[in-house]
């Protein structure tokens, strides 16, 4: 069994080729159970073990196992960390452990890119992201893969963090810079991507425009959220599973409850329709279109495989 660690993860999930990986696995399909979701107390906060597994009908199987550490942030480290277990789908023989944390960044940046694909306007060229942990950028490159960004707000709680991640993003070679007035920046958005653990609303519906694409990604639990109702009511909503935005979205769940949104009418499609093409996605330049994001085991596997596939192993 081979160790891939981070910096290789890196290496082999380029944006182009991990984007167009999850859509084929999304169009192709794979079995993928709704994810075991553990709460586990601790003495700085409640934690979360997570287990994801996925198989192709005639492929690889694979699981990934991830804790979310919201309290790790007072230490400098990662909120989110992980390994993945990639599997022989012939003879079930481990074939690679890998470095999760990097590899689940980049499949959540990549999914959101996805959506973006089908669901933002051609010409959006205006980015704002609400969160500063080590998504954020990412969330930026993976934008800038399918549609013409050419400026990018960063907003945090602690507009250090903003600042700071508006720098590593201009050291990528982007226009970035820390925001301030989420309110004001929001509404000159034609993307608005939330990568945070709030529980509070963070994006509000009053406040955008018509035509702009949000990316909701960060809260992943009933009891989070990074829209209010409003948001909701306005948007056509697409989810990457319906399973698991029934299960944890918390941004439709409390708006289902405020009577804001209904999940058998509400939900528009979710990634797989839109790769399959039986929904077309965004219908005109004026639409308001969400896109909720709460992380499936399909987009891990896609991920696994490619870059074991890059490591040079037999497909």
């Amino acid at each position: 069994m081979q160790i891939i660690g981070a910096d290789a993860v890196a290496e082999a999930l380029a944006w182009p080729a991990l984007i167009d990986g999850i859509e084929t696995l999304f169009r192709e399909g794979c079995e993928a159970p709704p994810r075991h979701h553990h709460a586990i107390p601790r003495p700085g906060g409640e934690a979360t073990m997570l287990l994801m597994p996925a198989w192709e009908h005639d492929g690889y199987i694979g699981v990934k196992m991830a804790h979310v550490f919201p309290q790790n942030a007072e230490r400098g480290l990662p909120a989110i960390s992980g390994v993945y277990f990639l599997c022989s789908g012939e003879t079930g023989q481990p074939l690679a452990c890998i470095e999760g944390s990097e590899l689940t960044r980049r499949r959540t940046a990549a999914a959101s890119a996805l959506a973006a694909r089908y669901l933002a306007r051609p010409d959006a060229g205006r980015l704002v992201v609400a969160g500063t942990g080590a998504l954020a950028p990412m969330l930026v490159e993976a934008h800038a893969t399918v549609r013409p960004i050419r400026s990018v707000g960063i907003w945090g709680r602690n507009p250090e963090k903003a600042q700071a991640v508006a720098a590593d993003c201009r050291e990528r070679g982007i226009d970035c810079e820390a925001v301030t007035d989420l309110e004001a920046a929001v509404g000159e958005a034609d993307i608005v991507s939330c990568a945070t653990l709030s529980t509070e609303p963070l994006v509000r519906g009053g406040w955008l425009r018509p035509g702009t694409h949000v990316d909701l990604v960060g809260a992943f639990r009933a009891d989070m959220r990074e829209s209010d109702d409003e948001a909701v009511r306005r948007a056509s909503v697409f989810v990457d599973t319906e399973a698991g935005a029934r299960g944890e979205a918390g941004d439709l769940r409390q708006a289902a409850e405020a009577g804001a949104f209904d999940y058998d009418t509400g939900i528009q499609a979710d990634l797989a329709a839109l790769a399959r093409g039986t929904h077309p996605g965004r219908r005109d330049d004026a639409e308001i279109t969400l896109f909720k994001s709460v992380g499936a085991s399909l987009e891990d596997l896609a991920a696994a495989i490619t870059v074991w596939r890059a490591a040079g192993e037999p497909a």
